[in-house]
């Protein structure tokens, strides 16, 4: 029996004394877990979501906004230029884009493994402090004879990428490991369907500072006339563009900051069983984190974390565990699911200018209404297909089940790359406006969704941070190779009258890499409804079971049940001769 300690009111619950009487440290972790895993619904799980969403809005909100920033960049620095003048170069516009997805690949990498090195409470709020003071440095920057403003944003958008990218495993884990089972896909949903929201907003406030400058901006007829009154204006308007980006991740910075230990983590990494069942406690009840007795902690720790049978994480198990097949193949079809989504999700992206004119809203007679017309264009593709693909996925990925979705979304995507490549000519820009909503939909009711979803889930809680993190960069990597590389063959052979001849061939591509993902969906499990110490092979008596993950006591014990089985066969053997 552990030792009681004293002290416990209605604010902070005394944990430590409800299971006082259970001396098996493993028991009480399994019972500690239990009470997150069977939780009703409640406010404290909303907070979970809104804290962890914000973030995603604002990295949403920071990477959409780039695409309409490029554009106003190209009337304040470019105006002067010999050929183009008001429109930014297609090597700076790429470099600028390019450097977020880069900065966003360090970001996921070393986030994702310090937060299973040194916690997730002691990571989580660096990375939107970093947003944030990378954010107000970019509004702030400035043409220089030795920097031009090319290389201040990709210095700064390099910075903020790593930030965007630490969000990725952080938001994601926490949130998965505060989640009740029954509700678990909904909320990590809910918070990675922030970013529709995020790119909305970047439209709204893209569509009031048009509006704000109309008639400064009225008194140019073109990009490359825009000087003097119009300039002025245009430069405000992309400062302050960039700058609303901080705003929600200065909301929400202080709950980050204080934002409890996960109790997975305390328990399986810190190997801290007082601490754990407490801070369970403070979570439940809307409080930072719990204050067990520390005297009564350190004994605990001292006697208790040697009987746990979670094993210790270290670079030798790491290489062990997926060094298995059924172990490193989820992590392949993770990774690799989110690398095909990536190249195509992203790869489309580069080509809005070209369905914003299908739909008559990527020009106009003057700066105002070209200012006007891309800003309610992206607003409207927002609406049409990604904000309800974030939502439906909210809605049925607890029901369905993730893996369905994003096989049938890969599936679907196929189909509808194919029919917008080999059919580009045939069927017409209304076709082809109708083919982008539906992707866009079937992106964010897919993949795009269940691949932030399913990484959160199923690595056992000593890697799970660093295996979200290796999903998510191979992401990033696949947004890069589409920007750089498949991106740029639209414009082979182009022609005055034709920009993007190779338009439909890259459609192609994009259909062969969803076609991929299929295959790499088959490697990854089903979540749904299930513990995450099941998904990680912790418990006895189900399906997924694996004693060598539940610890050398739960090894020792099978082994002996086998010897007893084996034992009980051979005597039953002897009285039947």
């Amino acid at each position: 029996m552990a030792t009681r300690t004293a002290g416990g009111n209605a604010a902070f619950h005394n944990f430590h004394n409800d299971y006082a009487h259970i001396a098996d440290p493993n028991e009480r972790r399994r019972l500690a877990l239990a009470e997150i895993d069977k939780a009703p619904f409640g406010w404290y799980h909303v907070r979970a979501i809104v804290v962890a969403g914000i973030g995603f809005f604002t990295d949403a909100y920071d990477i959409f906004a780039i695409g309409m920033v490029t554009t106003m960049l190209g009337v304040v620095f470019w105006q002067d230029a010999a050929v183009k003048p008001g429109t930014i170069p297609t090597e700076s516009d790429t470099a600028i884009k390019v450097a977020t997805s880069a900065g966003t690949v360090i970001g996921q990498l070393g986030f994702g493994i310090l937060a299973d090195i040194v916690g997730r409470k002691k990571m989580y709020g660096l990375e939107l402090i970093l947003i944030i003071f990378a954010t107000v440095a970019q509004s702030l920057a400035a043409d220089s004879p030795g920097v031009s403003i090319v290389g201040a944003i990709v210095f700064w958008r390099v910075l903020m990428g790593i930030g965007i990218g630490g969000d990725y495993p952080l938001s994601s884990i926490i949130t998965s490991e505060f989640a009740t089972t029954k509700w678990r896909g909904a909320m990590m949903g809910s918070v990675f369907a922030m970013q529709g929201m995020g790119q909305f907003a970047a439209g709204i406030i893209a569509l009031i500072v048009t509006v704000g400058f109309k008639e400064s901006l009225l008194t140019a007829k073109t990009v490359g006339t825009c000087s003097g009154v119009c300039g002025l204006a245009v430069d405000k308007m992309w400062r302050t563009i960039i700058g609303m980006g901080a705003v929600p991740g200065v909301c929400a910075l202080y709950f980050r900051l204080t934002i409890p230990e996960t109790p997975r983590y305390t328990f399986d990494v810190s190997r801290d069983v007082v601490k754990g069942g407490s801070d369970i406690k403070a979570y439940l009840d809307s409080k930072p984190e719990g204050v067990p007795d520390e005297v009564a902690r350190v004994q605990s720790m001292r006697d208790s974390a040697p009987q746990l049978e979670i094993p210790k994480a270290s670079f030798k198990d790491f290489i062990h565990h997926y060094g298995q097949w059924k172990y490193g193949k989820v992590l392949l079809g993770t990774a690799g699911s989110w690398f095909f989504l990536d190249v195509a999700f992203y790869g489309v992206g580069l080509n809005n200018s070209t369905i914003l004119q299908t739909i008559g809203y990527g020009t106009g007679p003057n700066v105002y209404v070209k200012f006007y017309n891309i800003a309610v264009g992206n607003i409207i593709l927002v609406c049409a297909g990604a904000i309800p693909g974030y939502w439906v996925t909210v809605a049925t990925c607890d029901t369905i089940g993730r893996k369905p979705i994003q096989l049938a979304g890969f599936i679907i995507l196929t189909i509808i790359f194919c029919v917008m490549g080999f059919g580009y000519h045939q069927i017409g820009e209304h076709g082809l406006l109708a083919c982008y909503v539906l992707s866009q939909f079937f992106f964010n009711f897919g993949p795009n969704s269940t691949t932030f979803i399913v990484p959160g889930e199923c690595f056992p809680t000593r890697y799970r941070s660093t295996s979200h993190g290796i999903s998510a960069a191979s992401g990033k990597v696949g947004s890069i190779i589409a920007q750089v590389c498949i991106g740029t063959l639209r414009t082979r052979g182009a022609t005055p009258t034709n920009a993007n001849p190779w338009l439909n061939h890259v459609l192609e591509i994009y259909a062969l890499f969803m076609l991929c993902g299929v295959f790499t969906t088959l490697l990854i499990p089903e979540t749904k409804r299930l513990t995450l110490e099941q998904l990680a092979g912790e418990v006895p008596g189900t399906p997924q079971y694996d004693p060598a993950l539940a610890g050398p006591q739960a090894m020792a014990n099978a082994a002996r049940n086998h010897s007893d089985r084996e034992s009980d066969e051979d005597f039953s053997n002897e009285k039947a001769v």
